[in-house]
């Protein structure tokens, strides 16, 4: 976003060191804001101009329309496509059926705006302090009056479905943070701020908030408004803060080659990086994100990614731990590397700088008998491991105290943690998995003969797990898919399956449709709707469609129609709806 009125896309990689990819001219005054759609194939920027431009991915001008005044916010509905835009005392709605934008005025300036999960409504937040809710043609169907007539700078809708309560997170200059339900009630105490908020997000679904403002920090709080830390601290105000879904790293495989080489592999792709000769014994390798560890006779060697978008992959040298570990584990972090010491009876884990300097060590009740990065804040990650004793503990890189999740029965094999980390799968020496409720600690459902499991990292309920030369796939505790498949499941992405065999890495591609007709016999269409979004074939939207029709689901009928483009079905769509209501 530039004030010379051009748009650059940028490439954010490594954290900190940034690709300008493109610039494009469109507006002749300051670009204001921007906003993607959900599926990432259009966004649009609002300017000084009083101009909104809809761009496609490729980076041209699809669409112009213009306000009486200058564009203030912009929102993309994530359920359909449609745009909300936001003039200094109007705002427009733009959808793919209509070629004009209605624009509706408002009594105060415009602040900021925001979408509900499901697209039936918005909320306008206004500098007198109102917020206005309005249903999805613009209609206004509440007004909260609140007794602060501080701007309401910044809000968002709360996405997570099972709270009840709260509907709507407002950030106001009075400074203070506040909860509403939709019918304008305040649901918990006002929280008093110490700076002036200027954005807040939800984010895995509406269990966490960040905000910033003008404390120049980004700081994570509960879905009560309870203070939780840091995330970021910034040389200047925060104006704007976005979470980024989906931020699970398993497209790259790193392995050994001829004993002294390294070569890592892009999973999506197939691609493999130039050979990194080490000319020494290559000992052990960990791969995260953009961090490569190789550890050699008598040091560890750290590289990092140069540029994500280059082909061929390629990492550079970049420090050098001059250290001889004995070492049963090895994994890398942004700046870290963990290690377990095999003379200290695999108990012992310990956290190393780039620099070779010991950090941290934590000393744990039973044998380390499996370890795994989960992600987290660069510098603050997140590890879960497995025990010995059926002890399932969770470690921050910078905390020294380990965190129970969960105990089992036998010894520990394998554990991974579901998307949004509300699920815990661990496979025993027994072979048997068990799925876990985490905070409730309730057994969800346990399958036999399993070596190996993954959750699919775009899906909270949807597991994977390979055993006996078969590949099964379970979604709840619903029935199983099964698929030949030597091998071991090491990855889960959408509709893509890892899987390890005989020291080759291959893709596989699964269908998910079995688990779209599961939820459809249990009528959860929308569930069905989302689990088809990872990826199924023509004729399966059509059977989605046709069940959401029968059972009058028009919102998904819809939605899955226009997946096949059948624009007549969708129009008798939208008239069936009419009839019925």
């Amino acid at each position: 976003l530039q004030l010379n009125f051009k748009i650059k896309w940028t490439n954010n990689n490594a954290y900190h060191r940034r690709y300008v990819c493109q610039a494009v001219l469109g507006h002749k005054a300051t670009v204001f804001c921007l906003a993607y759609s959900s599926n990432g194939d259009r966004f649009a920027s609002g300017s000084a101009d009083k101009n909104v431009i809809i761009w496609n991915e490729s980076h041209e001008g699809i669409l112009r329309f213009n306000h009486n005044d200058s564009i203030q916010c912009l929102a993309f509905c994530s359920s359909e496509v449609m745009l909300l835009s936001c003039a200094v005392a109007e705002f427009g709605i733009w959808t793919l059926e209509q070629k004009t934008v209605r624009r509706h005025k408002t009594q105060a300036r415009i602040c900021c705006c925001t979408w509900s999960l499901d697209g039936r409504c918005f909320a306008l937040g206004l500098f007198n302090g109102v917020i206005s809710i309005r249903d999805k043609y613009g209609e206004e169907k509440r007004k909260i009056e609140r007794t602060a007539i501080s701007p309401v700078w910044s809000m968002s809708l709360n996405p997570n479905r099972e709270n009840k309560q709260i509907d709507l997170a407002v950030a106001d200059w009075s400074p203070a943070l506040s909860f509403y339900n939709l019918s304008g009630d305040l649901v918990a105490e006002e929280k008093n701020l110490t700076f002036d908020p200027c954005c807040i997000d939800y984010f895995t679904l509406g269990e966490f908030i960040i905000m910033g403002g003008s404390n120049r920090k980004v700081s994570l709080y509960t879905q009560e408004g309870l203070s939780l830390g840091v995330i970021a601290e910034l040389d200047s105000w925060v104006w704007a803060c976005r979470t980024k879904p989906n931020t699970q790293f398993v497209d790259r495989y790193v392995y050994r080659e001829n004993m002294t080489d390294v070569v890592v592999q892009h999973l999506l792709s197939d691609k493999t990086g130039p050979r990194i000769k080490c000319r020494d014994l290559v000992r052990k390798v960990a791969v995260y994100r953009n961090k490569l560890a190789v550890q050699l006779s008598d040091r560890v060697n750290i590289y990092e990614l140069e540029n994500a978008e280059m082909s061929p992959i390629s990492y550079r040298h970049t420090e050098t731990i001059l250290a001889n570990f004995e070492c049963n584990l090895l994994v890398v972090c942004y700046s870290h590397i963990l290690l377990c010491q095999a003379l200290s009876f695999e108990k012992r884990l310990q956290c190393y700088n780039f620099k070779g300097i010991k950090e941290r060590e934590w000393l744990l009740n039973s044998l380390i008998r499996y370890i795994k990065v989960v992600g987290g804040i660069a510098g603050r990650e997140a590890l879960i491991i497995g025990l010995k004793n059926g002890q399932i503990v969770e470690i921050f890189v910078d905390n020294p105290f380990p965190v129970e999740l969960l105990k089992i029965t036998g010894v520990v094999r394998c554990v991974d943690l579901s998307l949004h980390r509300r699920k815990v799968a661990v496979v025993d020496e027994k072979n048997i998995c068990f799925v876990y409720d985490i905070k409730s600690k309730e057994l969800l459902y346990e399958e036999p003969n399993v070596t190996s499991i993954a959750w699919n990292i775009q899906h909270e309920d949807i597991l994977c797990f390979s055993g006996n030369d078969t590949l099964r796939v379970k979604s709840r505790d619903y029935k199983v898919y099964s698929q030949p498949m030597p091998g071991f499941v090491v990855g889960f992405s959408a509709t893509q399956v890892f899987c390890l065999h005989m020291f080759v890495m291959s893709t596989i591609e699964v269908p998910l449709f079995h688990q779209v007709k599961e939820y459809i016999s249990r009528k959860l269409f929308q569930e069905a709707y989302s689990v088809a979004c990872l990826g199924i074939v023509e004729s399966d939207w059509e059977y989605l469609a046709e069940r959401a029709l029968e059972n009058l689901e028009f919102e998904i009928a819809r939605k899955a129609f226009i997946r096949t483009m059948n624009y007549e079905r969708v129009d008798m769509v939208e008239s069936v709806k009419v009839l019925s209501s």
